[in-house]
C-alpha cells in the first residue's frame, strides 16, 4: 500500500524536519512516476527541498530558519531582484520577492510522466515589504510582475523566473537565485569532497580580502574564512556551466541561462559559506551548520539590459545530480 508524500525538509545529511501538507503556504510537488519530490513556501516563492527519485536531497534548510513570514527564509533558494546585495540603498537587500507572500497561478500545476511543476505569481501591487522608499516605492511609475516555475524530474529540478515589465518606463535590474546546496556528511571544508568546476577562465571579485584576480585551472573550494565570491565570466562566455561536488557521493551539475527580451545575457555566478564566525552570528543559522552547506548561486549581475516597457526577462537554473 502506498503512503503519501510527506513534505520534508533537510538540514543536514541526517538531520529533517517535516512540514505540515494541511498548511495553506506550503506547496508540496511529487512525481508519480518517480517518486522524486520538492517542498515550497508561499512566501517569497521559496524552495525549501529537492529530494531525488533516489532520496537524495540537494537542497539544505537552515534548522533556525524564521518560517512565519517576518524574515527571510535562510537557506533553500531565496530569490533575489531587482537587485542582488544593496547597489540601491533606497530598498533593501537582495530586493523585495523573497519578503512576499506569492499565490499559486490557478490551474499551473502538473504531473505527468514526464515532470511535475507548479506556478507561482508576484505583481508589485502586491509587494508590502520591503519596497523602500525610493526607486520601487510606493510611489514609483515602475510596475513589473514575477513569475517562477518549479518543475522536477527523478533527478533534476528547473527553476526558471520570468520578469514582466508592466508599466512604460524601462527599469534596470539584477537577479540571482541563492540556492544552498547540501553537502551530505558535512564535508563543507574538504577540498576533495566539496568543490566547484567549471568557473575556470572566470575574472574573480573576492568580496572578503578585496582582491580581483582570474581563476585558473583550479577548482573553488570553502578556505578557512568566509567566502564570498562573484565570479564573472569572459568575453563570449554566455551560459553557465558547472559541476558541483556536494559531500560524499553528491556530484550537482549545474546550467544556467538568461535573456532581457530574447537577447542573450552573461550569467555571472556567486560562491558564499559564512564559516564559523559569521555562522556564530547569525540568528537564523546553526552555528556548525556551515559544514553542511554550500551556496552557489548563478545571477545576471553586470552589464544587464534595461527591461523596457511591456517587455519580458527571463533567467533559468537546472540542477541536476548526477
Amino acid at each position: 500500500m502506498s503512503t503519501a508524500p510527506k513534505a520534508v525538509v533537510f538540514h543536514t545529511s541526517t538531520s529533517s524536519t517535516e512540514l505540515d501538507c494541511n498548511d495553506d503556504d506550503i506547496v508540496l510537488i511529487s512525481h508519480t512516476k518517480s517518486g522524486a519530490n520538492c517542498v515550497l513556501q508561499k512566501f517569497g516563492a521559496h524552495v525549501l527541498s529537492y529530494q531525488t527519485a533516489a532520496g537524495k536531497p540537494l537542497i539544505m534548510l537552515s534548522k533556525d530558519a524564521i518560517m512565519d513570514g517576518s524574515a527571510a527564509i535562510r537557506g533553500g533558494i531565496p530569490l533575489c531582484f531587482p537587485q542582488f546585495g544593496q547597489p540601491d540603498k533606497s530598498y533593501p537587500q537582495h530586493g523585495f520577492l523573497r519578503r512576499n507572500k506569492w499565490t499559486v497561478v490557478e490551474g499551473s500545476e502538473f504531473d505527468t510522466d514526464d515532470a511535475a511543476g507548479i506556478k507561482l505569481e508576484l505583481e508589485l501591487k502586491d509587494v508590502s515589504v520591503a519596497r523602500g522608499d525610493g526607486t520601487w516605492g510606493n510611489d514609483t511609475k515602475l510596475n513589473c510582475k514575477c513569475i517562477l516555475t518549479v518543475s522536477i524530474d527523478d533527478k533534476s529540478m528547473t527553476n526558471t523566473l520570468e520578469m514582466q515589465n508592466l508599466g512604460t518606463d524601462a527599469f534596470d535590474f539584477q537577479v540571482l537565485l541563492h540556492t544552498y546546496y547540501l553537502v551530505a556528511m558535512g564535508k563543507a571544508l574538504d577540498h576533495e569532497l566539496c568543490n566547484v568546476k567549471g568557473f575556470e577562465g572566470y575574472v574573480v571579485d573576492d568580496k572578503v580580502s578585496g582582491e580581483t584576480y582570474t581563476l585558473g585551472s583550479d577548482p573553488v573550494t570553502i578556505p578557512d574564512v568566509i567566502i564570498d565570491r562573484v565570479y564573472t565570466p569572459p568575453e563570449g562566455k554566455i551560459d553557465l556551466n558547472l559541476t558541483i561536488a556536494a559531500g560524499v557521493d553528491n556530484l550537482v551539475e549545474l546550467t544556467s541561462n538568461g535573456d532581457v527580451d530574447g537577447t542573450k545575457v552573461p550569467v555571472s555566478g556567486v560562491v558564499w559559506n559564512p564559516h564559523k564566525i559569521k555562522a556564530e552570528a547569525m540568528g537564523d543559522f546553526g552555528s556548525d551548520q556551515y559544514n553542511d552547506m554550500i551556496c552557489v548561486e548563478p545571477g545576471l549581475l553586470n552589464n544587464v539590459p534595461q527591461l523596457e516597457g511591456g517587455k519580458t526577462a527571463t533567467f533559468t537554473q537546472v540542477m541536476t545530480s548526477i
